[in-house]
Order: C-alpha cells, then structure tokens, then sequence
C-alpha cells in the first residue's frame, strides 16, 4: 500500500471515540511488510487536543493530494482506495513508458465492434432482422 504514497499525514484526538480508523491505518501504515514496500514513505502522525474530526492526507507518488475525512471512512475503505489508486499510477506508467499516450481515449465506433472470439446470439438476431 505504502508503495504509491510518498507521504502519510495522520490528524487525529487521541480521546475522541471516532479515531478507530485512524488507529487502525495507523498500525497498518507501520506494518513491517507496508514499510519494506516503500521505505522512503514519510509517515507523520499530529496529535491534536481540540475537537477537530479525525483526517488522514496521503500524497501520491505522482504529487497528487487526497484529503479523508477518516471520521466517516473506514480503514479499509481507505486501504482499497489507495490501492485503486496505485494500480491506475502503474498503468499510467506503463503505457507512458511504452510511448503510448496518456489517457487512452477509444473512438465510438470502435466501442461497439465486435471482435473474433465473441458469438453473437441467436436471440439477438432474430430480434434486430424481425
């Protein structure tokens, strides 16, 4: 997970009953196996005393920042959304390393082509030719 981040901003109230999530992305963030994936992922976590609503800030790789509001959001929700995100970054990267261009825009027409391999179904053409 830790991979695709450059940077982990945990903002939490230690005393506040909606840091659940916090904690627990918290101990996943200094898992051994998440550090080992990305050793240079800075992970810094602010303790606040005030009532402010717990927030996690994660910084991709690519620069781009995503604020959660870890509050309404569970870890795992956000586990899967970086891990989303990450897998996008890796094809991002792969399709600009080959010279291809970014993103892969297919024209109309071709969405609805069929290609070899595919049976079109009886039902369906006797329903278009009726």
């Amino acid at each position: 997970m830790l991979k695709f981040l450059s940077k982990v901003q945990i903002e939490f109230n230690p005393l506040n009953p909606r840091t659940a999530a916090c904690m627990e992305f918290l101990a996943q963030c200094n898992s051994r196996k998440a550090k080992e994936s990305n050793p240079a992922c800075q992970v810094e976590v602010k303790r606040c005393i005030d009532d402010h609503p717990p927030q996690i800030t994660v910084t991709y790789v690519n620069g781009v920042v995503e604020n959660i509001d870890a509050a309404s959001t569970p870890a795992q929700h956000i586990r899967q959304r970086i891990l989303e995100r990450g897998q996008l970054l890796e094809t991002e990267q792969m399709f600009r390393e080959a010279g291809e261009p970014w993103p892969v825009l297919i024209p109309e027409e071709e969405l609805h082509q069929t290609f070899p391999g595919t049976k079109v179904s009886f039902f369906l053409l006797s329903f278009l030719f009726v």
